[in-house]
């Protein structure tokens, strides 16, 4: 997770059944690709195949969870097959004018994150937000801004909709709260890990695929209550949601397929 310069100085940890939850959360989407290498592979033990995803993780710059998570929802390839998926023509990314100030192309997984992010702020007027992909059935925080530790831990994983971002992602539109303390979307944990934060509104932007598959969400924090945003602010970070899902889509279909194929020549080998 990666916080921009003048965040708050980071607070005491969460308490040890959320530290535990994310733990356990964490390692079982690892360890269900591990299991499926070691059926489908001449593999030895789960610690070789961890090995084998760590190593095609960092040649293709994709995250080892993201890549977990693809090789267990995909089809598994046929025996003998030459690659997990076939090659595809891989396209250009595509274009993200939502997001560009200038004339500079915005390249790599974890900037357009970020500039997304900061584009949702801008057009919100918050001081506090994260962005969350969807992997394994829930959303897991992979960017924020201004948020404590206390929140980050909390929320690190969502699984279901008693909060704006589940609700949001389950409804495939704009979620706004508010007002916080007197939402009933939330259940009381997340409604006092949001105030204790500092945040008295937020407001969640699904980023939806093409095909209105929602790959993320983006949420902004609020120090104060909140009122009705503009027409103009909704179009605009619609506009947005739809421009980052379809660039996430492309992602997934070159990036991570790509170090897929990468996993699966260099499992049939036992490399």
């Amino acid at each position: 997770m990666t916080e921009y310069p003048h965040a708050p100085a980071p607070q005491e940890p969460a308490d040890r059944a959320v530290d535990e939850r994310n733990r356990r959360l964490a390692r079982a989407g690892v360890a269900r690709a591990e299991e499926l290498l070691v059926r489908r592979y001449p593999i030895r033990s789960r610690q070789e195949a961890f090995d084998l995803l760590r190593r095609a993780s960092q040649k293709s710059n994709v995250k080892l969870h993201t890549l977990a998570d693809v090789a267990v929802r995909l089809p598994a390839p046929q025996a003998g097959a030459p690659s997990w998926v076939p090659s595809r023509p891989q396209g250009a990314a595509p274009s993200l004018p939502a997001l560009h100030s200038g004339p500079e192309r915005l390249t790599g997984h974890g900037a357009v994150l970020r500039a997304a992010l900061r584009h949702t702020l801008h057009v919100t007027g918050a001081g506090m937000g994260n962005v969350q992909l969807v992997e394994n059935g829930m959303l897991r925080l992979e960017q924020h801004t201004g948020l404590n530790r206390r929140f980050t831990d909390y929320f690190t994983f969502v699984r279901d909709a008693t909060t704006a971002c589940g609700q949001a992602a389950g409804e495939r539109r704009q979620v706004t709260v508010k007002d916080v303390a007197v939402s009933d979307i939330f259940d009381e944990p997340s409604r006092e890990a949001i105030l204790q934060a500092g945040s008295r509104a937020c407001h969640s932007v699904p980023l939806v695929s093409p095909g209105g598959q929602v790959m993320g969400m983006i949420s902004t924090h609020h120090e104060e209550t909140l009122g009705d945003f503009s027409v103009a602010q909704l179009a605009a970070l619609r506009q947005l949601g739809a421009q980052v899902g379809r660039w996430l889509l492309w992602h997934r279909n070159t990036a991570v397929l790509s170090a897929l194929n990468d996993l699966h020549t260099s499992a049939s080998h036992g490399n």
